[in-house]
Formats: structure tokens, C-alpha cells, sequence
């Protein structure tokens, strides 16, 4: 699961800046996220890409073809989502058509093959965001995968000595394996030398990650929090504040201490019906889409796809369809049921 939504095209926490408007159609969409590689190389406990059988890739050609349409559209940001990017028969063929179209690459990734890659990372990425579930031996279980940590460890290390400007943020998916451990999650991104550390919730209600059919109940609560929890969860939170009160001041840790609390401690309180959803802002439909690796096009991460790319004329096409128009103009994000209960909204602000 490689779920990171920007902030803003300027960096994190521009709370006084208001959200770019819901305008349709859509003209201008600055953000555009891209599945290159359908698979990946870790076997999380929270997502099943990994047990995907196909191995779709979004071909560099195709990337080309699609550029002159992309920069009509403005697109100034793409992110490398998935499956891992890293997998990508020819990612750097695919990122220098970006490049030369002056589109900023933000990379995320697990982190396993980071340092085979360093040169190439520095050379066309402008951000790297790896996955940190936790110190190692956490990290390792929720990976599920013999020295992933290690190998982490030395793939930030590599892009750092390759080029210390390249920004390399971390963010975790807070679950039942590695809610007790927030705190040693920040410490970890410190001694791995990371320059941020972002925490979300688990997503386990939607179909996204390769579940077409969603979780059973049972799967769930292997991942989701149990009402047991939530008081430690409110505990490690507390804590969290306090021991790291400098790291919330200096945006170390992207979020403020009363977004985890709403974004992570509210979401787990809700999907037991103790309490309901915190409140979602998000234009992501309106200034951004995804393109999966079989050229699926949806309008996030989550909602429903608007069709594929490989079967339309154009991007475009499918973006100001009418019935893509009209459920935009009828989607209440506070009321729709996967809005609601989405793990990953972006609230993308002007620069």
C-alpha cells in the first residue's frame, strides 16, 4: 500500500492558504498520481497488491503520447504510486519524458530497492517517500519480508550520499501491528536520516488495493484496532506529543498532534460505532487522478473508475464526461460513504 497524498505544490501544513476550488469541467489539474508497475515487492499485512497475478506496467511510450495533453492540462506534479515504481522495466525512460516537460517526481516506494537505484532516484526524483511501519523488528513483521528494514536503511542512506538535496520523507500506516510504537516510528525516521514522517490510517472498508471483493470481518480487525486499543492508541498519542513536541513545532511530523488524534484515533473510534468520521475536505477529484497500471483512470485513490485510458480518446475524455461531471458536481464528501471513511484526503491548497 503506497497511499501519500500531497499537501500542497508548496509543502506540508498551508492551513491559511483555502483549498484550490471544485471547478468544472476540469481545465487544470496540477497533480497527477501514476501506478507504473502493478506489483510489488513486500507482502504487507495491510494491503494486497502484493497478491496481485498480473505484472501490468504503464509503458514509457505511452507516457510520451500522453505528455502534450498532461501539460495542457497542467499538470506540474506527478506521483509514482502502486505497486512498487521501482519494479518498472524502464521507469527512467518513462521519468525523463516527465523531466523534460518540467514535471516534478515524487517517488513512492518501499524502500527495497532504493539503494540499486540511488543515482537514477537523485537524477529524476525531487522527493522519495518510503513506507515506515516502525523500528526494524516491527517494520519487518508489517512488511512482511526478511530485512526489509535493513535494506530501507540503506537505500535512504545511498540517495542521501548520492545527493543530500533530495528530499526523503517517510510516512506510516498506523494499524494493530505498530500503534503501540509512534513514537519509536519517529525515532526511526530520525536515525534513518529522513527529513519528514507523515502517519495515516489503515484503509480497510474500500476495494482499492487489489480486494475487489473487500475485507471480511475477520481480516479487518487483523489490521483494524479493537476496542481494547483505542484507550493505548489515546496513551501513545499523548505521549507522542509530548516527547515530540519539537517535531510537531519544526513539521518534522507532518501532522499536528489534533489531526492524528481526529485522523487516527477518531477513524479507529468510528468503524467500531463508538463515534462518527472525522470530517473530510478534499478537492483530490477535481485537481488530481490516478492512472493504474492496466490504464484504469479513477478520481482517487478510492472512488470508482471513470474508465481507461487505453479505450478513450484522451484524459480528458474521461474527466469531463458527463457522467464524471455530474458526479463530481454531486459528490458531498461529507456524506459519501467512501469519502467518509477515506484514510487519504487532499485538501490540495494554491502555492
Amino acid at each position: 500500500m503506497t497511499t501519500s497524498q500531497p499537501q500542497s505544490l508548496s509543502g506540508p501544513r498551508r492551513e491559511a492558504v483555502l483549498p484550490l476550488p471544485r471547478v468544472d469541467p476540469i481545465t487544470q489539474l496540477p497533480i497527477l498520481i501514476l501506478f507504473p508497475h502493478s506489483h510489488c515487492n513486500c507482502r504487507c499485512l495491510m494491503c494486497d497488491i502484493w497478491r496481485a497475478t498480473t505484472r501490468d506496467e504503464v509503458p514509457a511510450a505511452a507516457v510520451a503520447r500522453w505528455l502534450d495533453e498532461w501539460q495542457q492540462l497542467g499538470v506540474r506534479q506527478v506521483v509514482l504510486s502502486g505497486g512498487e515504481a521501482l519494479m518498472h522495466s524502464h521507469l527512467w525512460e518513462l521519468c525523463a519524458h516527465l523531466r523534460r516537460a518540467d514535471i516534478s517526481i515524487t517517488l513512492l516506494t518501499t524502500g527495497l530497492l532504493l539503494a540499486r537505484h540511488a543515482a537514477q532516484v537523485v537524477t529524476y526524483c525531487d522527493e522519495v517517500i518510503v513506507s515506515l511501519d516502525g523500528p526494524a523488528a516491527i517494520h519487518n513483521r508489517v512488511r512482511n519480508i526478511p530485512r526489509a528494514y535493513e535494506k530501507l536503511a540503506a537505500g535512504v542512506a545511498a540517495v542521501k550520499a548520492a545527493d543530500p538535496r533530495t528530499t526523503a520523507a517517510a510516512r506510516c500506516t498506523v494499524q494493530r501491528a505498530n500503534y503501540r510504537h509512534l513514537r519509536d516510528v519517529v525515532t526511526a525516521a530520525h536515525e534513518l536520516g529522513l527529513d519528514r514522517i507523515s502517519f495515516l490510517a489503515a484503509d480497510v472498508s474500500t476495494d482499492a488495493f487489489n480486494r475487489p471483493l473487500g475485507w471480511d470481518d475477520e481480516r479487518v480487525m487483523q489490521v483494524a484496532l479493537a476496542a481494547d486499543d483505542l484507550p493505548r492508541l489515546a496513551q501513545e498519542l499523548d505521549a507522542l506529543e509530548a516527547d515530540f513536541a519539537a517535531d510537531f513545532a519544526a513539521g518534522f511530523i507532518a501532522e499536528s498532534p489534533a489531526k492524528l488524534r481526529r485522523r487516527i484515533l477518531h477513524y479507529y473510534t468510528a468503524l467500531l460505532g463508538q463515534g462518527e468520521f472525522p470530517p473530510v475536505s478534499c478537492n483530490a477529484p477535481w485537481v488530481s487522478t490516478v492512472i493504474e497500471a492496466d490504464g484504469t483512470v479513477r478520481p482517487c485513490f478510492f472512488q470508482p473508475p471513470l474508465g481507461n485510458i487505453y479505450q478513450a480518446p484522451s484524459l480528458t475524455s474521461l474527466l469531463n464526461a458527463p457522467a464524471a461531471v455530474a458526479w463530481r458536481q454531486g459528490l458531498d464528501t461529507h456524506r459519501d460513504a467512501i469519502c467518509r471513511k477515506c484514510v487519504c484526503s487532499l485538501a490540495l491548497r494554491a502555492s
